[in-house]
């Protein structure tokens, strides 16, 4: 586990709903691994939390403004608007499939 957690005290477990990130190997009720101690650049995968609400999205930044993209082509790209609250919680280093014993 050691080498999955890189600063065990900035890293928590968040199960995945829906189907947004199915094209990165990330499915419904997968759990990541999540760790705020990384600091998002664009290309990573990303926890955020847009208006309220927590999403699982691949982060990009090109002079100063953001998109969370998903990896779905069925899903749309967030681009927010001035005044849309978006807070990167944590940059996703795995994704672990539980499967049933």
């Amino acid at each position: 586990m050691a080498q999955l957690i890189k600063h065990p005290q900035a890293s928590f477990l968040l199960r995945v709903r829906g189907e947004s990130m199915k094209d990165a190997g990330i499915f419904d009720n997968n759990v990541v691994l999540v760790d705020r101690a990384i600091t998002a650049r664009s290309g990573h995968i990303v926890i955020a939390m847009v208006d309220g609400e927590f999403v699982c999205k691949t982060f990009w930044q090109r002079a100063g403004r953001i998109k969370l993209k998903a990896a779905n082509v069925t899903f749309p790209d967030i681009n927010p608007a001035d005044g849309q609250t978006v807070e990167i919680w944590g940059v996703v280093v795995a994704s672990i499939k539980q499967f049933k014993a």
